[in-house]
């Protein structure tokens, strides 16, 4: 099978190595292309060329997904996936620009350099080349979780953009502390956002940008600093309830703060790391 990876970043170049195929990638910048190509052994693609490949895959930027997909959609013969992070925009796409196509899209939940690990997947048209394409990153140890594109993108507004708000916003925040002064929580929070900061700062913004659920938190946050102690009683008790006892509202089966479901305003229709 001859796949195209178009995007020669880290997670091009991590699926490129992760399937069993002939690859070449292509990407606006040609020694980005030129070092995926040595790193695994592949072959480097015209960005703007016309040649066609089994399948094509797009491991760009979530913000940039779907006028690549509308750019590369007929290099393909059989199938065309992403690993963007965003799904809804992407099939959409992939099903404006490829409805004959076998059309999947995949979402690594790690950082490559952290693989193997749990892939989101969509399969909005299977076939037999996308098939073996998912078989293989499986055989790599992957673990593959079907959703739904809608499923996945509205997980992400907490798994990604509240999550990744939280921590910055205590990476700001914080102080310098005496060292020896911290408690467990401290100390796992310090942690995290460590590894939080060592990322890329574009792949951060371009989730901010693309998923709700920063807002929620400053809501949060904002309710919290506002509150006497009375009212903080009684949003530590609902934090509480959000994830111990039996009404756990993080599951869609019930309503969040100030009535909104899932404790989110709004619901938006793709690790960094």
């Amino acid at each position: 099978m001859d796949v195209l990876i178009v995007g020669a970043g880290s997670m091009g170049t991590w699926f490129g190595d992760a399937i069993d195929a002939r690859v070449a990638f292509a990407d606006v910048d040609d020694d980005a292309a030129v070092a995926a190509a040595d790193a695994i052994g592949g072959e480097v693609a015209d960005l703007e060329g016309d040649a066609g490949y089994d399948v094509v895959c797009l491991a760009v930027p979530m913000t940039h997904v779907t006028e690549a997909i509308a750019d590369q959609a007929d290099r393909a013969e059989r199938g065309i996936v992403d690993v963007s992070g965003v799904m809804e925009p992407a099939i959409e796409a992939m099903e404006r620009h490829a409805p004959a196509l076998e059309r999947v899209s995949l979402h690594p939940l790690f950082a490559p350099e952290r693989a193997p690990g749990s892939i989101a997947v969509v399969r909005d048209r299977s076939g037999q080349a996308t098939d073996d394409l998912l078989a293989a990153l499986e055989a790599r140890g992957n673990d593959l979780l079907e959703t739904t594109a809608a499923e996945h993108d509205r997980a992400m507004e907490t798994i990604q953009a509240a999550t990744h708000a939280a921590l910055l916003s205590f990476a700001l925040a914080a102080e310098s502390v005496p060292e020896g002064f911290e408690t467990p929580i401290y100390a796992d929070l310090r942690r995290l956002a460590r590894q939080v900061t060592e990322g890329t700062p574009r792949v951060y913004a371009d989730i901010q940008a693309t998923f709700d659920g920063a807002d929620a938190v400053a809501d949060a946050a904002a309710d919290i600093a506002a509150a006497d102690a009375a009212e903080l009683e009684s949003l530590y008790r609902e934090a509480a309830a959000n994830w111990h006892g039996g009404d756990d509202r993080r599951d869609g089966s019930g309503e969040g703060r100030d009535g909104h479901e899932n404790g989110t305003e709004n619901a938006n229709g793709g690790d960094p790391p």
